[in-house]
């Protein structure tokens, strides 16, 4: 399989996607420019962290209008799988390819620490390697990390199964006092309806390394990869 990396202006966390993915996955990757529209080769596209465009206006609302966008679009409509993580989950939700907005955090402060998260459906492209109530610990970075949806798009995102992963505590129990930025029911990150696409705001790439802290990140990564080679069987 061969991933794809998405580099905006104002990217940062596309060189540790791909160092992941190449170095330790060990699996073929490319970097792809914000205005390439050849998205044909890739089987998972990566929407790393950062500042698209310094963030002006809001997080993810200029990169929303990118060339690649359009090209993602049909993407994702094929199957392909897409990974935004940190402002890549702020530019997939701007593209309304995920449902919902982001808020600035609830302290109005950047917060940048390591956090637990429980992971609520085992059953996508992305967690099939993971078990259902798992408690994993992975890094956080970032100021407008407010997850915010209505209530009908909250309980459609529950039914569905589309809640991926929530804030919680060491011990799985989701709390007020687990939640870093003030996400509506602790949701750190969530799917689409079909589940071929993720946004989060943790990083797993930067807990994919024991040296790191916690290779908890790894297995999002191996479980794409199983996904993929397994023709969509967990």
């Amino acid at each position: 399989m061969r991933f794809g990396v998405v580099v905006f202006p104002g990217s940062n966390c596309d060189q540790d996607c791909y160092h992941v993915i190449r170095n330790v996955l060990k699996k073929p990757v490319e970097y792809i420019w914000h205005e390439r529209t050849d998205l044909n080769r890739f089987d998972c596209i990566v929407l790393p962290g950062g500042f698209s465009y310094g963030d002006y206006l809001r997080p993810g609302a200029i990169a929303r209008f990118a060339k690649t966008m359009d090209a993602l679009s049909e993407f994702v409509e094929r199957g392909g799988l897409v990974i935004g993580i940190c402002n890549g989950f702020q530019i997939l939700l701007e593209a309304g390819l995920l449902p919902g907005a982001m808020l600035r955090n609830r302290s109005l402060r950047f917060i940048c620490k390591y956090v637990h998260l429980r992971v609520e459906n085992e059953k996508t492209p992305f967690t099939n390697l993971y078990r259902s109530g798992q408690v994993v610990r992975m890094p956080i970075a970032h100021g407008d990390g407010n997850y915010y949806c209505d209530e009908d798009t909250l309980a459609e995102l529950e039914s569905k199964g589309q809640i991926v992963f929530r804030y919680c505590d060491e011990l799985g129990n989701i709390t007020d006092d687990a939640n870093p930025n003030g996400s509506i029911a602790n949701i750190a990150g969530i799917c689409n309806e079909q589940k071929n696409v993720l946004g989060m705001m943790p990083h797993p790439e930067r807990c994919s390394e024991t040296i790191l802290g916690s290779s908890d990140g790894l297995l999002l990564w191996k479980s794409i990869t199983n996904w993929v080679e397994g023709n969509g069987r967990i």
